[in-house]
């Protein structure tokens, strides 16, 4: 079995993606794009890319990328769900990259190509599946007619500022350049202020073929997103029980710390509990994909069947013993609480993948 502690590597692109992050996406700066129209920050997404190359780890180097594993993809999960980074790093460097790694793209041709654009962060890239679609999710409809798509998908996360959509239809994957006419991204409100949906509506649009199998594709894509979604979460939640301790220590009643008092106590061990077992689940569900593990798939569905709940728990215990101040839009402790209630649907709720566990290891409820 490997060790799923952090290597020396691994925490020094913490620090660094920490120490980007603490420059470049502060709670005010958060706060103050979520009331804007920018789908994402651009700004940030650039200094990821291009300063840091963070959007190629999972592409291998002879097709321009780092050639580094999920492991460290997974390690800057957790720092972007700590900051809850308004950045499309989970669906387009995550979930789109693998799904055109299962394109063949050792081959050449068109995987071949978006995927170095995808490493080089000059092209945004988001699969175009509905982000409550959990791995082997029966895929969406679209028509082709003359190699061009008919039809209207729903739900679909980062497509407002994608470059590239990456659409199933008849059996195939399709990449489309959303600039083209015949292509309407939609905004749609979204509970969640940093990751946001839209609806895309295809009309006559020209699409390019990718080479492979596209139920294959997507179900790798969407199996990767759910695996790496609990290390967000993970992040999320650290952050969460670490500011309210922080808070608890400071905050004074009966001029005593609030945090002193025994009920609040045994509340804060609880979640610590939980977010150190979310730690085990979430580098597990990591390492089974970096290293081609047979139980990938288990650990994908332990992982996000335990992290969706905790992130949800850490976010509303952070929310209720800040007391006043967490009930505030200047706080952000709100968009932690929105960001991991729209995760605890992401890629298939926790109740979808514990019904997914229960078939893989053969325990199914009577």
């Amino acid at each position: 079995m490997s060790d799923l502690l952090y290597s020396e590597e691994e925490e020094a692109l913490r620090s660094a993606v920490r120490g980007l992050l603490a420059d470049r996406c502060d709670a005010a700066a958060v706060l103050a794009r979520a009331e804007t129209d920018e789908p994402h920050d651009r700004a940030l997404w650039k200094a990821l890319t291009d300063g840091m190359g963070l959007a190629g780890l999972l592409v291998p180097e002879e097709l321009g990328g780092q050639g580094a594993t999920h492991r460290e993809a997974a390690v800057v999960l957790e720092e972007l769900g700590r900051a809850v980074a308004p950045v499309p790093y989970l669906t387009s460097a995550v979930v789109a990259t693998e799904t055109l790694l299962a394109c063949e793209p050792g081959r050449g041709g068109e995987a071949a190509e978006l995927l170095g654009a995808l490493a080089a962060g000059r092209t945004v890239a988001a699969l175009a599946v509905g982000l409550a679609a959990a791995p082997g999710a029966a895929l969406p409809s679209v028509r082709v007619e003359a190699g061009a798509l008919h039809g209207e998908l729903t739900g679909i996360a980062d497509a407002d500022g994608a470059d590239v959509l990456l659409v199933p239809a008849d059996g195939t994957l399709f990449a489309v350049d959303t600039a083209q006419d015949g292509v309407t991204v939609t905004p749609r409100t979204s509970l969640d202020l940093t990751r946001r949906l839209a609806t895309v509506a295809f009309d006559g649009a020209r699409a390019r073929a990718l080479a492979g199998d596209a139920d294959a594709a997507v179900r790798r894509g969407l199996r990767a997103g759910a695996a790496l979604l609990a290390s967000e979460q993970l992040g999320l939640a650290d952050w969460c029980l670490t500011e309210t301790v922080r808070y608890t220590k400071e905050r004074h009643q009966f001029n005593r710390p609030v945090g002193s008092f025994q009920a609040l106590k045994h509340r804060l061990a609880q979640l610590w509990l939980e977010v150190v077992n979310t730690r085990a689940a979430a580098r597990a569900a990591a390492d089974a994909l970096a290293t081609g593990s047979a139980d990938a798939d288990v650990a994908a569905a332990l992982a996000q069947a335990y992290a969706a709940p905790v992130a949800v728990h850490a976010a509303e215990e952070a929310l209720q013993l800040h007391g006043g101040i967490g009930m505030t839009w200047e706080h952000p402790v709100h968009l932690y609480l929105k960001r991991a209630k729209a995760d605890s649907i992401a890629y298939g709720t926790a109740g979808r993948h514990r019904e997914a566990l229960a078939e893989l290891v053969d325990l199914r409820a009577p």
